[in-house]
């Protein structure tokens, strides 16, 4: 009896693995690791051929915005002035643009609060307007794209250690914020910007999402960030625009 019992407790002993296997199972993961960094170090060195918008004619489209405007504040007739600039400029055969100005939504990213107009968004572009009547700052995120952040009305402040002056932007000017660096920014008192971001934008999704979970709780806006950008991306990638 006591050696049937031997024999069942051996046959359903689980094998255990082998050194041999483990470091197979370690290796194909390294392997695919190197293969993944490898595509995207690729991608990377590849992406600005997706690119449609441009840095610098967008700061002039600002800038004529501003001019045209009747009122130094009157922001609704620059959001105006760019769309009709922007859908004029690029057919809609090429990029997809949101040309519903009333499309606004709450944001909240890095401790500031303010809201946004998505005017295009692509998986290697996006671009906004920005801002708040009320002023607000905080943490501009560690990000895989460039920001180009055109001031339409107000001024944007800026901190940027181990500088330990204050930069200043005003109406017509742009801060341009290169990939990899970070600052401390105030949007003083009443501020809105045509910002422009080109890199992977997909990337950037945490950073203007986490504090819905870790703070706010405004899963409506969550909800209405998560359509409209989808939306925009998805008619983007219709259009062979990445």
């Amino acid at each position: 009896m006591a050696a049937t019992k031997a024999k069942q407790n051996t046959q359903t002993r689980p094998a255990e693995p082998s050194a041999g296997n483990f470091f197979v199972r370690w290796a194909l993961r390294a392997a695919w690791a190197v293969l993944a960094f490898t595509v995207c170090r690729w991608l990377d060195t590849v992406k600005d051929r997706w690119y449609v918008l441009d840095p610098d004619t967008l700061h002039q489209v600002a800038q004529a915005a501003i001019a045209a405007a009747p009122a130094p504040d009157d922001i609704n007739s620059m959001i105006s002035y760019i769309v009709s600039n922007l859908s004029a400029t690029y057919p809609a055969s090429a990029v997809a643009l949101n040309t519903n100005s009333s499309e606004w939504v709450l944001s909240n990213a890095g401790g500031a609060t303010g809201a946004m107009y998505i005017i295009h968004a692509s998986v290697t572009e996006y671009l906004i307007v920005f801002g708040t009547p009320l002023g607000t700052e905080g943490h501009t995120g560690l990000h895989t794209a460039d920001d180009y952040f055109n001031i339409l009305v107000g001024e944007q402040w800026a901190f940027n250690p181990p500088e330990l002056e204050m930069e200043r932007y005003g109406p017509g000017s742009v801060h341009h914020l290169p990939r990899g660096h970070v600052k401390q920014y105030k949007m003083h008192e009443g501020c809105f910007a045509l910002e422009y971001a080109r890199g992977w934008i997909p990337l950037m999704l945490p950073f203007g999402l986490a504090d819905v979970f870790s703070s706010t709780l405004d899963y409506w806006s969550l909800y209405h960030t998560v359509r409209v950008t989808g939306r925009e991306i998805i008619s983007n990638l219709l259009r062979g625009k990445i």
